[in-house]
């Protein structure tokens, strides 16, 4: 469909959001048209009918789940896309089980509204079906990258289908794995995780598929294994690309014949159980290498959640920073600390490696450890930028050190290749500055004779005009 002519209402309490997307829709060579309420709304569409609809969420009155929920007994094929300021996990899942097309959270980008817009007025019908969001896990996110998780948790929401999660470890992959069970049809069901890496490769076997009596020494009685624990749940297996390729045969079978047998069994186990799987590692590669089987791979890689690094979304780490600290209070049973304006500029700038899990440790450290009810720079831990940051001398190395872990993560390369070389051109130029472009004077400064000096300059390619 064109979208020349493409009618498109927008429905919003705010009046700077519809003035916006009223302008952006018009230049697009739409036709929009506004309305402040869900109750203006349905008066219209019983004189007409739009192409699209655009709806806030969150409206006096009627709000934007109960506009949907109406529109989906009237017209349920008429295409829907979400925008609202409260970008939360309720908020995206709420949207996708009552119908919405897209979710498109505030503040959003005119450009990527009005291609949504394009999208579902291209689509034959919206998802139908109304319900209210189920209670997940506290998951924090503004950023655009945790808002695709958000969104991907949405739109699973009706669904049991095998999802992969991706990610560097201590992101929350196990949260989003909870969030995809909390908000599916298995939800009253049992959610049960296992870590396969920190399970002895010789009873992981056990662990997952469970073992009959007298299997082998010192089994004295059955055990059930975690599928049959999960048996109409979910079974969340973490760092799955740890597992020997002996186990992965046996779990292939599972996920595709719905059956097992226990360790030193006889008798076959069916199971109804949705397998969602974690790795921090690169399981294509590791199919090339054969650590993987290609099978198993793709029967696992139905759906895929990329989960950022919090390197990557920098702008939640106030926030979740926040969160950890009102959740470390509560352990602790002490008042929650803030953070002060200088503690956050730190917080933001460092690179966590170990991702929200370090956050976690770090805001629990701070409130048990700081002696007042704010969490200043001096604070922090020195690796972080804190208790040396009053160090005027020691900064430059913690500084160093922050940027040979990420150069490190990156690519690898030998650091001193590229330090050395930066090390020493930034000794030099101060000198030069010192001794207002003297090389002699500027030699003596850096302990060396002029001729070292001229011939680093020369091979450095520094310019000291």
């Amino acid at each position: 469909m064109a979208t020349l002519g493409l009618s498109v209402w927008v429905v919003d309490d705010d009046e700077s959001v519809r003035w916006v997307l009223e302008q952006a829709l018009k230049q697009a060579n739409m036709i929009p048209r506004c309305f402040e309420s869900g109750e203006a709304f349905f008066k219209a569409l019983d004189l007409e009918k739009p192409d699209v609809l655009v709806t806030d969420i969150r409206m006096p009155g009627m709000s934007g789940l109960e506009l949907m929920e109406r529109l989906a007994e009237r017209d349920p094929d008429l295409p829907v896309i979400v925008i609202t300021a409260h970008s939360d996990l309720d908020s995206a899942v709420s949207a996708y089980q009552s119908g919405a097309f897209e979710y498109l959270p505030k503040p959003f980008d005119i450009d990527e509204a009005i291609e949504l817009v394009s999208r579902a007025a291209r689509q034959n019908g919206a998802v139908a079906g109304a319900g209210d969001a189920i209670a997940a896990p506290r998951m924090i996110g503004q950023a655009p990258a945790m808002q695709e998780v958000f969104r991907a948790i949405g739109r699973l929401s009706r669904s049991s289908m095998t999802v992969l999660i991706t990610g560097e470890s201590g992101t929350g992959k196990e949260l989003v794995a909870q969030a995809l069970h909390e908000n599916s049809p298995r939800a009253a069901q049992p959610f049960i995780a296992l870590n396969t890496s920190a399970i002895a490769a010789e009873l992981l076997e056990s662990e997952i598929f469970g073992h009959e009596k007298g299997a082998f020494t010192g089994a004295d009685k059955r055990r059930i294994g975690r599928f049959e624990q999960a048996d109409g749940g979910s079974l969340f297996l973490d760092e799955i690309g740890d597992m020997s390729v002996e186990l992965q045969t046996r779990l292939l079978r599972v996920l595709a014949e719905n059956e097992f047998f226990r360790v030193g069994g006889q008798t076959a186990v069916r199971v109804d159980v949705r397998v969602i799987a974690a790795t921090h590692q690169d399981l294509a590669q590791a199919v090339k290498e054969g650590r993987f089987r290609e099978d198993l791979f793709h029967r696992l890689n139905v759906m895929r959640i990329e989960v950022p690094a919090l390197r990557d979304r920098r702008e939640d780490i106030p926030e979740l920073a926040r969160y950890y600290l009102g959740q470390a209070a509560g352990e602790l049973a002490v008042a929650a600390k803030t953070l002060s304006p200088g503690a956050i500029e730190l917080l933001t700038s460092y690179d966590w490696p170990g991702n929200v899990r370090e956050l976690v440790n770090i805001c629990r450290r701070m409130t048990a450890i700081a002696a007042g009810r704010e969490i200043t720079e001096r604070d922090l831990p020195q690796d972080l930028g804190g208790a040396a940051h009053a160090d005027e001398a020691g900064d430059w190395t913690a500084d160093l050190a922050r940027w040979a872990d990420r150069a490190l993560r990156e690519d690898g390369a030998p650091l001193l290749d590229e330090a050395l070389p930066a090390f020493e051109r930034t000794l030099i130029r101060a000198a030069l500055r010192r001794a207002r472009g003297k090389r002699l004077e500027a030699a003596k400064l850096l302990g060396w004779g002029r001729n070292t000096l001229t011939r680093k300059i020369r091979e450095l390619g520094i310019d000291d005009a």
